[in-house]
């Protein structure tokens, strides 16, 4: 039998829990263990330090209702050492209608786990706001009415955690409300493509930032539909015409000067019949390369892509938790930064870049991978096919591969071929599951 203190206050200080009692009873302890410790008689102490012994120590802890945030009803306690989050920012895009706008975005993904609760539409008339925002929940689309034809309207949308906290925003995008079959403005762009909209069917229009002079593919239901190369301020401009009214999922990335691919992005959009709808402000992600596959600790590796002209590049790099540096891009979009290896640890690494320019900021490219270790050993140069997924050798992963697939979906691989395929394709494990599919998704190209 040992004493446990029932308490009405709580005050977290340095990562220590301290309890102030108000009444104390007699309760009953349990015994906690594993292999290696035992947690004798683990009760809340009065004095709520922490508890030691030569190969362990035991803190008391409270937990958090929002990042770095633990609260009661009578007070507040923000943590002095916060971990802070990376959040893709909602893909924002606007139809125009009479006298609404029409407002439809991607979720707001976080790797560690969704933080996004509601999203909040700030509405402008001036480019760059101020905003008026209205929180409009869960949902990932808003139909704002009560507008002017032939009046501008800016928009954005930011995503917010349970504690009102703006965790990411979009780029902003325009439109223009108009009577009858209404067509929005959007972004402009230096590519061009597409065609004259056919009357009473539906159009869509993409621009954005990609990288000078690259090319800029567009997927409709997982299909390409359409090329275009940006220019040379890295502006792009794709036009999709003579598309029936309904739901689609458009996907977009660009390819740089040495063959590399950025991660697509993904648009569902539901066309209106007669409506052009403009998805503007796209800054497709950098492509990121290593030039070494193993780097002798404490020497540079060198990690470089390719993305808008004279934009600030942040590399990220994981050990185990991520580094961040910033480089400029110049006057052709390529970046390069030198990498200390000296602060990391002996292993495997990965990393990833993104782009700033004013007040945009593009996604993280994909990942790439190298080692730390105790010989540099250079890279191999980069495969203009797809690294994995390629089931049929054609440099492309698409339907044809999903099939193939499909087809061997939890089957026995019966043949060497198909063995020698899920080694080399896909994860390795002997059997088509869902992490394959998972694997050809991210290097999907349609």
């Amino acid at each position: 039998m040992v004493k446990r203190s029932i308490f009405g206050g709580l005050l977290l200080l340095s990562s220590v829990l301290i309890v102030y009692p108000e009444l104390v009873e007699w309760v009953n302890a349990t015994d906690y263990g594993s292999t290696n410790f035992i947690v004798r008689d683990p009760v809340i102490s009065v004095s709520g330090v922490k508890a030691t012994s030569t190969t362990f120590q035991i803190y008391s802890s409270l937990g958090q209702t929002a990042i770095g945030q633990a609260s009661s009803t009578s007070f507040t306690v923000r943590s002095g050492f916060q971990y802070y989050h990376v959040i893709t920012a909602p893909t924002l895009s606007a139809s125009a209608g009479n006298g609404n706008v029409l407002l439809t975005w991607t979720e707001a993904q976080e790797p560690l786990g969704k933080l996004t609760t509601s999203y909040a539409v700030g509405q402008s008339g001036v480019a760059g706001g101020p905003y008026v925002f209205g929180n409009v929940g869960s949902t990932t689309s808003s139909n704002r009415t009560g507008l002017t034809n032939g009046t501008l309207y800016y928009f954005i949308v930011q995503a917010r955690d349970s504690a009102g906290n703006s965790l990411a925003t979009s780029t902003e995008v325009t439109a223009t409300p108009t009577g009858g079959a209404a067509a929005a403005s959007g972004g402009g762009g230096g590519g061009g493509g597409g065609g004259a909209i056919v009357s009473g069917n539906a159009a869509v229009n993409f621009s954005g930032r990609a990288y000078p002079q690259s090319s800029v593919t567009l997927l409709k239901d997982a299909q390409v539909v359409a090329t275009t190369v940006a220019g040379p301020d890295s502006n792009f401009q794709i036009n999709l015409s003579g598309l029936g009214a309904g739901g689609y999922i458009f996907g977009i990335y660009g390819t740089d000067n040495q063959g590399n691919r950025s991660p697509s992005l993904t648009f569902p959009i539901t066309l209106s019949a007669g409506v052009t709808t403009y998805v503007s402000g796209i800054f497709i992600a950098p492509t990121i390369s290593v030039d070494k596959s193993e780097v002798k600790k404490g020497d540079t590796i060198g990690i470089f892509g390719q993305s808008t002209p004279s934009s600030t590049v942040t590399v990220g790099v994981n050990s185990p938790g991520e580094v961040f540096k910033t480089t400029p891009s110049d006057s052709n979009g390529a970046y390069l930064y030198n990498f200390d290896t000296a602060v990391l640890v002996f292993g495997q690494h990965s990393a990833r870049s993104k782009a700033t320019i004013k007040n945009d900021i593009s996604p993280f490219s994909k990942l790439v991978g190298f080692v730390v270790g105790t010989q540099t050993v250079l890279a191999q140069p980069t495969s203009r096919c797809p690294q994995k997924g390629d089931l049929n050798n054609d440099c492309r992963v698409n339907l044809v591969d999903f099939s193939i697939a499909a087809f061997w979906y939890k089957r026995v691989l019966s043949t060497d071929l198909i063995r020698t395929l899920e080694v080399t394709e896909l994860d390795g494990d002997g059997k088509i599951d869902l992490v394959d599919f998972s694997i050809m998704a991210f290097y999907w190209t349609g």
